[in-house]
């Protein structure tokens, strides 16, 4: 007789938070999950509290939901006149429907404001074995505490709203292990630029990330979150990271954590969840932690890469179209062979879901102490929330970047996008510690390179892209 296949019931971290969530699968339809944490905006939500409205539905668990505003909104003092009448119609809506509807609204004039993505960690709102999802791709960024986490579109959103259910299919499952250590001077941006370098834009589609290996558990929480935020750029619907010791003495005591006994017990329950001995990913991929290096995009798409030290690809070295690529290189202004460290820059930003936490002004700080920015250059800094802004200032960091000659900015999303009026000019080349370069991303014909905090305030002083590793600290 044949012997009986052996039934492999080790699970992955993703198969034991889907799993736990799914609330039915009815044949032929999509599984339907239940949700945990529900973040809006002022850009995503407005249509979908009107088709509740206009169903004469009610939001079914709205403390399962918190808003905030982040995306429209000057980081200019607070009460500069929002000139846009988009952008005011968007937040008084915001406003209005968190009121009708029941939903705590961190508003401009909160002291708990800022990017949403920044606002749910530093909370406690993001803990680990949730399923938590926005109307915003980066989402992601709350996969690092070992939570499933994704953006939505609109008419999802009004789903969520409506039901705290979501039907989505089950996406494959990627483990990409980082081994070793990440070289001096090299952070989680670098990584995450890295990793794209590596598997390109499109490398995880269809997949959620799951990070791994002794590079990415020497990560601290913000590191981490930095990597899963960016990994939608590499085509993942989602990204995570194992909970560990690191995880929960970030969460501990924060505003919304459990307390207590209660504590103890989501502990003991959090540390079941990381993916048994054993388990099988649908994709696996191997990167060395230690070949990572500064690296700075050139292109139109963060997959467009190089580090630091190198240069401006031949096209003839692209795996892309020789139009596509032509074009690209048009809009960027820049020549093949041209060295990245010869090409200067007119604006810096140091801010963004992905790079605005305390931890990243620290390091960008510690780069300008002592310095001047560069007389053609105009830099900003703008803190990820109205607590990042707090502590740096109780810090004096804020000072030592005025005193450099940085703007010291309000919270918000800031020139991540052309969505406020932190806009680039046609032609402005600007080193961004941001997630996405595309065409027109921080306002019509600007130029947008991807880099990490402290990268970004060496550009900012030089004039140009600069090797940080090389950097002389004051």
């Amino acid at each position: 007789m044949d012997k009986p296949d052996v039934i492999n019931h080790q699970r992955t971290l993703l198969h034991k938070i889907w799993e736990e969530h799914l609330v039915c699968e009815a044949t032929g339809e999509q599984p339907l999950i239940y949700v945990d944490l529900h973040l809006v905006h002022e850009v995503t939500s407005p249509q979908a509290f009107a088709g509740l409205r206009a169903a004469n539905r009610r939001v079914r668990r709205p403390e399962r939901t918190v808003a905030t505003v982040d995306h429209n909104i000057p980081t200019e003092p607070r009460g500069t006149p929002i000139n846009d009448p988009i952008a005011v119609r968007q937040i008084q809506a915001l406003q209005q429907n968190c009121t009708e509807f029941g939903i705590p609204l961190f508003d401009m004039d909160s002291s708990d404001q800022g990017i949403v993505h920044v606002i749910g960690p530093e909370l406690g709102l993001t803990q680990p074995g949730m399923t938590i999802v926005c109307g915003d791709s980066h989402t992601t960024t709350h996969g690092a505490f070992g939570a499933l986490a994704f953006g939505i579109g609109t008419s999802e959103v009004e789903h969520v709203l409506a039901t705290q259910c979501l039907g989505q299919r089950k996406p494959k499952n990627m483990l990409i292990a980082v081994s070793g250590s990440l070289p001096e001077g090299v952070g989680a941006k670098d990584l995450a630029l890295g990793v794209i370098r590596q598997i390109g834009t499109d490398g995880a589609n269809g997949h959620v990330i799951e990070y791994a290996g002794t590079a990415i558990t020497a990560l601290s929480m913000e590191g981490r979150m930095t990597l899963c935020n960016m990994s939608i750029e590499a085509g993942a619907k989602a990204a995570m990271m194992a909970p560990d010791d690191t995880t929960f003495a970030y969460v501990k005591d924060r505003r919304f954590a459990p307390r207590g006994r209660e504590w103890d017990e989501s502990v003991e329950r959090w540390r079941m969840l990381p993916s048994d001995p054993g388990a099988k990913y649908d994709t696996v991929a191997q990167i060395s932690g230690s070949s990572m290096a500064p690296f700075v995009t050139w292109g139109t798409n963060p997959g467009m890469v190089v580090r630091v030290d190198e240069s401006v690809p031949e096209i003839s070295d692209l795996k892309m179209d020789r139009d596509a690529a032509t074009r690209m290189l048009e809009y960027m202004d820049l020549k093949p062979g041209t060295k990245m460290e010869d090409i200067c820059v007119d604006r810096v930003f140091i801010g963004s879901c992905t790079n605005s936490r305390i931890e990243d002004l620290r390091a960008a700080a510690r780069v300008a102490r002592g310095y001047r920015v560069a007389g053609t250059v105009r830099a900003i800094v703008v803190p990820g929330s109205q607590a990042v802004k707090r502590a740096a200032e109780q810090e004096g960091l804020h000072e030592i970047f005025k005193n450099s000659g940085f703007e010291w900015r309000e919270s918000g999303c800031s020139m991540c996008l052309g969505m406020n009026p932190d806009i680039l000019q046609p032609g402005e080349r600007c080193a961004s510690t941001s997630n996405r370069n595309f065409e027109g991303r921080q306002g019509r014909g600007g130029r947008t390179h991807l880099v990490s905090p402290v990268m970004a305030a060496a550009a900012a002083i030089a004039g140009h892209f600069t090797d940080v590793r090389n950097w002389r600290f004051q």
